[in-house]
């Protein structure tokens, strides 16, 4: 999920295979070379380290290491070694409603407010009408709004109120989108069920009970783990840069799950043997039935000149459906800031295979998976690290077109309408939270929770973003632009955000307000006082190191300071107070400035 607003880029890394996990006394003829193309597959595509691991029915057949875990200080990658699994989490977010579908007899065909009476979506008619099907099958009508999560970080309850204020762009079961809020709502309808966290739910009822005991929820454990992957990014197409895990849990039923190739393989043999381990149930069968069928057209899925024999491309429940060469796939990817995965099975075959990459955005688990397919199969051969080179390459230039046709556009050798500090302040918006924009010499950079981004001036007041986390690359160019937008009085008022989201063709708008500044509460007792507006009394007084003001008649308003003796009020955008002083500092006057005037108060 990493780099929302940045493409992805490659590097060239040593290579090496680790020792197997276990020994194997007898190679499995399937396997025989597979190391060599393993190897190759990480070496064109410039990745770090890969993990796979390959489950027979009840066996693991084949489980190993490639590459590094930690490039610097070159550790290899081992089949103990975890890393950030992301949306392969969401199959046992799902799988814990599935658990409760038997134990607490929940309806997936009920409005999702039978369980989160408080819930509300952007309309009452998606508030009376989304199910738990609808949010498990990616068919609510909601557009992915990822900048939410991902920019504004927060916890869980806070992501679930933005959830009223994401507008669809389809209607209810019209199309499939991808949405990583609902399966966010999934994880917290299991825990109003239970009374547990989502964390505990998913420990008790499936890690506990299948021996997945070195898998956690928490980029905190990733980093305490013994045998961690580090995540990486390339930036140049030859830099590898070590990229800082994303804490994302808030958002952890969607994708927080750390884990290895081993304890996936547990949970690989529970989804080919029907919902058991051995002869326990973990899953319950009719679940697993509905999770692995088709619940929703993800795309047309037909079959092409290039590759005739795969065909359908269809959702579940957290699973994606295909048919590969003629073979029932069930397959889901992940990726997370320096991490891909991808977890598939075959349930005709009992056959299952788990490869996580410490690369972000890879395509190394697809062509990895798809290699060792056609092995264990006995599939005819096809070069899929070639296959995904060419798209990837085509990928490349196909961005490197849409850069031009917007770069046409471009008029050169404008300025922007204001000073950079007038620029600075905190935008937000009630569905995305909070970024804030400061300026930094001659240049003005967004400060978001986790990362920062440079600005470079397209044109007039419209801006360019540049992640600066690994040096501001310029040549990474970045579709996405921030508009700033002039209010009546001439202030910058919002900036206006385009290009996010493909399903959200409008601009995200952001309103701008003042940074508050810190103030001591000894300077702040000498804008305390009573003043006289049109023969009202005017109050402003101190309540728990907090500045207030009071009018007759009406609730008493909150002031945050801004500087410059000036307080904005911090629930109603466009109010302010200006305190006026003498040279002796001391306050004279305070002046109310609203959309409609100036109102000026001289102290009592």
């Amino acid at each position: 999920m990493k780099r929302i607003i940045f493409t992805y880029s490659l590097t060239v890394i040593l290579l090496i295979s680790s020792v197997p996990l276990f020994a194997q006394t007898k190679v499995d003829k399937r396997f025989v070379g597979i190391e060599a193309e393993i190897n190759k597959i990480l070496k064109d595509n410039h990745a770090a380290g890969v993990a796979v691991a390959v489950v027979e029915k009840n066996k693991v057949i084949f489980a190993k290491g490639f590459g590094y875990r930690d490039v610097e200080n070159k550790l290899p990658v081992t089949a103990n070694t975890q890393f950030a699994i992301g949306s392969c989490t969401k199959a046992f977010t799902a799988s814990v409603l599935g658990i409760l579908q038997k134990e607490k007899s929940i309806d997936f065909d009920k409005p999702v407010t039978t369980y989160l009476p408080d819930l509300k979506f952007y309309t009452s008619d998606l508030t009376n009408h989304i199910t738990l099907r609808d949010m498990m099958s990616h068919r609510t009508g909601l557009p992915r709004h990822d900048l939410s999560w991902y920019i504004a970080p927060d916890t869980r309850d806070n992501l679930v109120k933005r959830i009223q204020y994401m507008e669809p762009s389809a209607e209810l079961r019209q199309t499939w989108q991808y949405n990583n809020f609902m399966y966010l709502l999934q994880g917290v309808v299991g825990e109003k069920l239970t009374g547990k966290s989502w964390e505990s739910n998913v420990e008790s009822k499936i890690f506990s009970r299948i021996g997945m005991n070195n898998s956690n929820f928490s980029v905190k454990d990733l980093a305490n783990y013994k045998e961690p992957a580090l995540g990486y990014n390339v930036i140049k197409d030859s830099v590898i840069h070590k990229t800082p895990y994303y804490d994302i849990a808030g958002m952890g039923p969607a994708g927080s799950i750390n884990s290895t190739v081993m304890d996936m393989s547990q949970w690989l043999k529970v989804w080919i043997n029907g919902g058991k381990l051995d002869t326990v149930e973990i899953i319950p069968a009719s679940y697993i039935t509905e999770a692995i069928s088709s619940q929703m057209i993800m795309a047309p899925g037909t079959p092409t000149t290039e590759k005739p024999d795969i065909q359908f491309s269809n959702y579940g429940f957290a699973w994606m459906m295909a048919s590969y060469k003629g073979h029932y796939r069930v397959e889901h990817g992940g990726n997370i800031d320096g991490f891909s995965a991808s977890t598939s099975f075959f349930p005709s075959d009992s056959i299952g295979i788990v490869v996580l990459v410490n690369q972000n955005g890879s395509s190394v688990p697809s062509a990895v998976r798809n290699t060792i397919t056609d092995r264990v199969l006995g599939l005819k051969y096809f070069d899929w690290n070639a296959d995904m080179l060419k798209a990837k390459a085509k990928a490349k230039e196909k961005a490197k077109e849409a850069e031009k046709a917007t770069t046409s556009n471009q008029v050169n050798n404008t300025k922007p309408s204001h000073t950079l500090a007038d620029y600075a302040g905190v935008y937000s918006n009630d569905a995305y939270g909070k970024f804030e924009i400061i300026q930094k010499g001659d240049s003005l950079f967004a400060k978001l929770k986790n990362q920062n981004w440079w600005m470079e001036q397209f044109h007039y007041d419209i801006f360019r973003p540049y992640d600066t986390e690994e040096g501001i690359d310029t040549t990474d160019k970045s579709p996405v632009r921030f508009q700033f937008n002039t209010g009546l009085k001439g202030d910058i008022e919002s900036a206006s955000l385009f290009n996010f989201e493909p399903a959200i063709p409008a601009p995200i708008k952001f309103k701008r307000s003042n940074a508050a500044k810190e103030i001591t509460t000894a300077d702040l007792k000498k804008y305390v006082g009573t003043f006289s507006l049109a023969g009202a009394d005017i109050k402003t007084y101190l309540k728990e190191n907090i500045l207030y003001v009071s009018v007759p008649g009406q609730p008493e308003y909150e002031l945050v300071p801004v500087g410059n003796h000036k307080f904005d009020f911090k629930k109603v955008a466009g109010y302010a107070v200006n305190f006026e002083l003498n040279d002796k500092e001391e306050i004279l006057s305070l002046t109310f400035v609203q959309p409609n005037g100036n109102f000026k108060a001289a102290k009592k």
